[in-house]
């Protein structure tokens, strides 16, 4: 099977009358894992959300395959592209069992069932993130991780093969985050899904995309393999931070390692270094 392509083309987009980004181009590497980072509010976010149709731009054009997804309805979209938002709400009372089931709304037309392909299904994604315990639970009841694990788990059962993702590893513990991004690694490598997700720390980013995208003031900065965009002038002009980049000694790919006014050896505002 041919990986979607999703793609923006002068994208201009934000909230009122406040543009967020302009005139952005860019096209999800097929098949493979983009990870996206950049300071608060530089347009992650909005670009995510222009890019799965919960925002419409203003201007540009956002297609899959070519075939512009405004002129898409909404389960045939839904059937092809996966989406976990931001701060998701579910119903009152939900359980976790029903709440994942959700996921399978895209595969029902009006006259539909039920099926066992549909069992197998929820039941894949609750195995997969570890929520299968959890089934007869209700949402309300579960701590901050286990609910976003549940929302990944609803976005797996939608079984598309482009899942955007809005910073999937948030109430997540260190454990839980590297649990979350192991099984996208999953997916990309085992059934090629095309996995595109926002990301606040920049080394889980550089060490699971293959394709990272650094923002900076509502444009792409920079963009390519980790090696190439997790330089120390991408981190100073995205992040107005001061760091080294050294190698991961586990995986090889770069890894940031911030400079604090108080890191032994750094300059003071006044000039004198740190001597501690």
């Amino acid at each position: 099977m041919t990986a979607p392509v999703l793609a923006a083309q002068r994208l201009e987009a934000g909230y009122g009358q406040n543009p967020v980004i302009t005139g952005l181009d860019f096209t999800v590497p097929p098949g493979r894992i983009t990870a996206i980072v950049g300071a608060n509010a530089c347009g992650k976010s909005t670009l995510l959300r222009s890019l799965s149709r919960l925002l419409r731009p203003a201007e540009g054009a956002v297609t899959l395959d070519g075939t512009a997804i405004r002129s898409m309805s909404t389960r045939a979209l839904a059937r092809r592209l996966g989406l976990l938002p931001q701060s998701p709400v579910a119903p009152d009372g939900i359980t976790v069992a029903d709440l994942v089931s959700h996921g399978r709304y895209p595969h029902h037309g009006p006259l539909s069932r039920w099926s066992a392909a549909d069992d197998q299904a929820v039941a894949r994604a609750l195995d997969a993130t570890r929520t299968a315990e959890l089934a007869d639970r209700d949402i309300d009841a579960l701590s901050g991780g286990q609910r976003q694990r549940v929302w990944i788990a609803m976005a797996l059962a939608q079984d598309t093969d482009l899942l955007l993702l809005d910073e999937p590893t948030t109430f997540l513990d260190v454990a839980h985050q590297i649990e979350v991004l192991d099984l996208l690694e999953d997916l990309n490598r085992d059934r090629g899904t095309t996995i595109v997700m926002v990301l606040h720390d920049l080394n889980m980013a550089a060490r699971y995309a293959d394709h990272l995208v650094a923002m900076h003031a509502g444009a792409i900065a920079a963009a390519g393999a980790p090696e190439t965009v997790l330089t120390e002038a991408v981190v100073e002009r995205v992040f107005g931070l001061r760091a080294r980049i050294m190698a991961d000694p586990v995986t090889g790919k770069p890894m940031m390692l911030p400079l604090g006014r108080h890191a032994r050896g750094t300059p003071h505002p006044q000039g004198k270094a740190d001597q501690t």
